[in-house]
């Protein structure tokens, strides 16, 4: 009976996969709980099983000092027990309940993914609460887990990519959260005790930084009554979010030594906020530049004509305490210079001679026409709704994103590129040995 159950929930989030229409044409109503909390709702009851998405603003940010990778590490483990059960126990009731809950920690965020059957909602919610409200945080399961972290964090230290995020992020935050990584260290990871783990859940968990999705086989009165039951209890107010981050990275070039034949790249500098009256002017130019499709620019001059590169790809980052725009590739060590001179040039060309009419039109097209085929499925669409309050949107978003896109003209795009595009204040992050590629003093 408990794999019939199972294979019921595979079966239906593959089935909520296919009865998403092809158009984004989903109805989105802000429901507000007895007690206050909101959250948005997409109802669809053609089939027993729902997606609730829960995310606290903060993430890793809220790190205390010389405790990095404390809210990283309490996320997973989270899973790890709860209440009068351990590890084993837990797992085997999340299995018998045939729901799923996943926990995640980035810079500005901490998430949880819920997934259950209708039949099941009230059990799954109840454990869902425990594990809020009651973790055990068990020196086995930290140990245990911690080794796993650990582990990751050797990895990335010969990764180059990992190398080259790490570099960039120092050199561009400085001593902000934003300018280490939320894993930690292997130092500060070594050094967390179950009193740091607990520490970090109180800081993490209130209501003051909650957003929240659902989508699926729930009324507005059932969602009322499950935020109250799951949620109101949680601390009115967590640890302060930390200030915004200044970027202070200037134009150049740096280089990390690593012996590897292929060099990695990651270039950038400053960016726009989400609520930038230019962003989606922005989102097209960056669209036409290095969008990631092999009709972008840098694909073109990189790939196509100069074969330096297997990707190369552009993208702007609206962070909450800090805003840049950002690119990647990698070549080989003795491609590598020129693929970076063509950049800045690109860089160069854009800036200051703009867009055509037919790329304006072939990326309007292309954004348009591929924004609906996000909406692919109820976890996906509550993952994105709860996106969507994160960057204060309006719930009507996803009806008039598109005519925000198609209502860019070509004057307006050409003019935010020579604003937003600094070709002087690119900066190259470069791991390898790339050869000819001379560093910035």
């Amino acid at each position: 009976m408990m794999r019939l159950t199972a294979l019921t929930v595979a079966v239906c989030a593959w089935v909520s996969v296919l009865v998403v229409p092809a158009q984004a044409e989903i109805q989105i109503n802000e429901v507000t709980s007895p007690g206050g909390i909101t959250a948005w709702l997409v109802e669809d009851h053609s089939i027993p099983f729902t997606a609730l998405e829960l995310r606290f603003r903060g993430g890793t940010s809220l790190d205390a000092p010389g405790k990095r990778g404390a809210t990283y590490l309490m996320a997973g483990l989270l899973e790890e027990g709860s209440g009068e059960m351990g590890a084993q126990d837990y797992a085997r009731a999340v299995e018998n309940l045939a729901a799923s809950f996943g926990y995640d920690a980035d810079r500005d965020s901490l998430s949880i993914s819920a997934r259950f059957l209708s039949e099941n909602r009230r059990e799954a919610m109840a454990l869902l609460h425990q594990t809020l409200h009651e973790p055990r945080f068990d020196q086995d399961a930290l140990d245990r887990v911690r080794a796993q972290v650990l582990a990751g964090l050797r990895s990335d230290l010969k990764d180059p990519n990992k190398i080259a995020g790490q570099a960039f992020a120092a050199m561009a935050y400085g001593d902000h959260p934003y300018g280490s990584s939320g894993k930690g260290t292997i130092e500060s990871v070594s050094g967390l005790t179950r009193q740091d783990i607990f520490a970090a859940h109180e800081a993490v968990f209130a209501r003051d930084r909650l957003f929240v999705s659902a989508v699926g086989d729930i009324t507005p009165a059932e969602l009322g009554t499950l935020l109250d039951d799951l949620l109101g209890d949680l601390a009115a107010k967590g640890a302060p979010l930390p200030g915004p981050a200044e970027v202070t990275i200037s134009g150049g070039v740096s280089i990390v030594d690593y012996d590897t034949p292929q060099s990695v790249a990651l270039f950038g500098h400053s960016g726009i906020t989400r609520d930038d009256p230019r962003f989606f002017a922005a989102y097209i130019m960056n669209q036409i530049l290095g969008g990631g499709s092999f009709d972008s620019r840098l694909m073109k001059e990189v790939r196509e004509k100069r074969g330096l590169t297997y990707g190369v790809y552009s993208y702007l980052l609206p962070q909450d305490l800090a805003t840049v725009y950002m690119g990647q590739l990698g070549s080989a060590n003795t491609k590598m210079a020129e693929a970076v001179a063509v950049i800045q040039g690109e860089w160069q060309r854009l800036a200051s001679e703009g867009v055509t009419e037919k790329e304006l039109t072939d990326a309007k097209t292309y954004l348009t026409g591929a924004y609906p085929l996000r909406f692919d499925g109820n976890g996906r669409i509550a993952s994105i709704l709860v996106g969507m309050q994160m960057d204060d949107l309006p719930i009507d978003y996803v009806q008039t994103r598109n005519d925000k896109v198609n209502a860019v003209t070509l004057e307006e795009i050409n003019r935010v590129a020579g604003e937003i595009l600094m070709p002087e204040a690119l900066h190259f992050v470069v791991v390898g040995r790339p050869e000819g590629l001379i560093a910035s003093p």
